[in-house]
């Protein structure tokens, strides 16, 4: 048990899929996994263990933004030896050639600051998916047909964004989505020695304005989830 995850030794797997809500844990477990209980529910955030195909495996919210995840991230770690995490989100689009309902495999994660900040002062550290972990989701997203996009995408520290000056840089510069939480999952990944990745649905559009209808967005949602779950056990 920690301060934020009430928990006992054992009672996570050492794969954690990680989305934002903590409803899609809940629908995630219930829909993907076997012999599921429910072994956190602290704040709300829930978390949950049960098995997918005779792997152990559990979900676990992360709440929204870069420093609730980095609590989850960081105790999951430290205290419950986790050693495969996986976000799974949505994401704004920000290329034209990527459209509402694409998946986008996050190969780095840019951003303006994170949790971990201060600790490289003046060094740009340059977070990264696992490689295996990335292959071995591209391979599950186009077993599924789907022709996920694989590249940079950007964590920002707000919803509600202000700088289309920088949201024009970044489209400069080829990045293909925003969220708000994958720079400092991997970052932490790289602290620990633990492998991370993030898979994600574009769920609108920051050039067209176009969003995917709540219908749509827990189906898409659904084929994140087997994407990480084929991802890390492949």
């Amino acid at each position: 048990m920690t301060v934020h995850i009430g928990a006992k030794k054992g009672d996570f797997a050492e794969t954690v899929l990680m989305p934002g809500d903590p409803y899609r844990a809940k629908w995630a477990a219930e829909t993907f996994l076997s012999d599921v209980r429910l072994v956190n529910e602290v704040r709300g955030m829930l978390g949950f263990t049960g098995t997918w195909k005779g792997h152990r495996v559990s979900i676990q919210g992360s709440g929204m933004g870069m420093p609730s995840l980095s609590i989850y991230a960081n105790e999951l770690i430290r205290d419950f030896d986790a050693q495969t995490l996986i976000r799974i989100g949505s994401c704004g689009g920000m290329q034209p050639q990527v459209k509402v309902r694409d998946v986008i495999i996050a190969m780095t994660a840019t951003s303006v600051s994170t949790p971990s900040h201060s600790i490289f002062k003046e060094l740009n550290f340059a977070p990264t998916a696992d490689w295996t972990l990335l292959r071995n989701a591209v391979a599950a997203a186009e077993a599924q047909g789907l022709t996920p996009h694989v590249g940079g995408i950007y964590s920002s520290d707000t919803f509600y964004d202000e700088r289309p000056d920088l949201n024009e840089q970044m489209v400069r510069h080829g990045v293909l989505g925003v969220e708000m939480e994958a720079a400092e999952l991997y970052t932490l990944a790289a602290r620990y020695g633990r492998r991370a990745l993030a898979v994600l649905t574009v769920s609108d559009h920051l050039q067209t304005g176009e969003a995917l209808p709540s219908e749509d967005r827990e189906r898409s949602f659904g084929e994140m989830v087997e994407i990480a779950l084929t991802a890390a056990f492949a």
